[in-house]
C-alpha cells in the first residue's frame, strides 16, 4: 500500500519547482504513477509511506509538443498512447508507434509517460533506445532565485546507469527532444519471458531513409537496450551500412556484431542469442515500413534453378 502524509497538484512548473525544493527528504515526484504503484506493494517495496507526493499532470508547461526546426518537443507529461493515436506524433516520430504498442497495455499506455520511462533509468526501459536513435535530449528545469532556469543533457548523458541519472536535486524534467524522422521507416523489437504485459530483457529500434528506389541506405538510426546497464546507439554498425547499398548479406554481417556487448550482469548467455539476427530483424521491418521490403531469401535447392 502506498501513503502520503500530503499530496499536491501545482498548475503552473514554477509552484511545481517550489514545492519539490521544499519537499523534505523521501518525497516522490509523479506524472503517471504507474512504476511506483506497482513498487509500493507488498512482495516489492510492501507498505510505503511518503512525507509527500507531488502530481505534475496539471501543470500546463508539461502538456503537448510543437515541431519545428527539425526537431520534436515532447512535453513532460506526453504519454505513450499519443504516438499510437496521433498522426503528426506517427509521421515524425516513425519508431514510436511501434514501441508504444508493446509497452504495457491500453489503460497503462493512458497513464504512463516517454519522461518518466527515461528517468527511471531501467537497462530495459522500452522508450530510451528509441529516444536515443533519435538524438534525443533530455529537457531539465530548476529554480534559480526567482526564476526558472532550463538546462538540456544528450540522453546518452543523462543515462548513467540502472536507476542513475544526471538529474540534479530540485531539478523537473520538463521536455523530451529529438529529431523529427519524417520520411524515414522506424521499427522497434522486443523480446521478453511472456507474451504479454511483458517487460524487455532485449529490446530494439531501428531508423532508416533510402533513396527513392530503395536500393541505397541514405541514413540509419540503431540503438539497443536490455544488454548492459545503459541503452547503446549501434553507431559503428550505422557508419559501415550509411550510404551501401541494401543487401540481405551486408545487413546480416553487420548485425552479429551485438552479441559482443552483451554485458548485462545477469542472463548473459540468453541475451547473447536473443541478439543474433535482433538488430537484423529491426533493419529489414525499418525497411519495410519505408515501402522498400527485401525480399525473403530463396530457399538453397531454388538458388540455382
Amino acid at each position: 500500500m502506498l501513503t502520503c502524509d500530503q499530496y499536491h497538484m501545482p498548475q503552473t512548473l514554477k509552484e511545481a519547482l517550489v514545492l519539490w525544493n521544499n519537499a523534505p527528504d523521501g518525497s516522490r515526484l509523479v506524472a503517471g504513477a504507474t512504476d511506483i504503484l506497482p513498487w509500493a506493494r507488498e512482495g516489492r517495496a510492501g507498505d510505503v509511506h511518503l512525507p509527500a507526493m507531488i502530481d505534475v499532470t496539471k501543470v500546463a508547461e508539461l502538456n503537448g509538443y510543437k515541431v519545428a526546426d527539425g526537431r520534436v518537443r515532447l512535453g513532460a507529461n506526453v504519454v505513450f498512447q499519443q504516438f499510437l493515436e496521433d498522426d503528426t506524433l506517427r509521421e515524425h516520430l516513425p519508431c514510436m508507434p511501434y514501441c508504444s504498442v508493446w509497452f504495457a497495455d491500453d489503460q497503462i499506455r493512458q497513464q504512463a509517460t516517454l519522461a518518466g520511462n527515461i528517468v527511471n533509468a531501467s537497462p530495459a526501459a522500452d522508450g530510451t533506445p528509441p529516444v536515443l536513435a533519435m538524438n534525443g535530449e533530455i529537457e531539465l528545469a530548476r529554480l534559480e532565485g526567482e526564476s526558472v532556469a532550463v538546462r538540456t543533457l544528450a540522453v546518452q548523458d543523462f543515462v548513467q546507469g540502472p536507476g542513475r541519472t544526471a538529474l540534479q536535486p530540485g531539478e523537473i524534467i520538463t521536455a523530451v527532444t529529438c529529431d523529427s524522422m519524417a520520411g524515414y521507416g522506424g521499427s522497434f523489437e522486443k523480446v521478453g519471458q511472456r507474451r504479454s504485459l511483458v517487460i524487455s530483457a532485449v529490446c530494439a529500434t531501428a531508423l532508416v531513409m533510402t533513396d527513392p528506389a530503395g536500393q541505397r541506405l541514405e541514413d540509419i538510426r540503431l540503438a539497443i537496450g536490455g544488454i548492459g546497464p545503459v541503452p547503446l546507439r549501434l553507431a559503428d554498425i550505422e557508419d559501415k551500412l550509411r550510404s551501401k547499398t541494401i543487401s540481405r548479406e551486408l545487413i546480416t554481417e553487420v548485425s552479429m556484431q551485438p552479441p559482443a556487448l552483451v554485458a548485462s550482469r545477469t542472463r548473459r548467455e540468453y541475451r547473447r542469442w536473443v541478439v543474433r539476427g535482433f538488430v537484423q530483424a529491426a533493419i529489414e521491418d525499418a525497411l519495410a515500413d519505408a515501402g522498400h521490403p527485401i525480399a525473403p531469401a530463396l530457399p538453397k535447392e531454388a538458388e540455382h534453378v
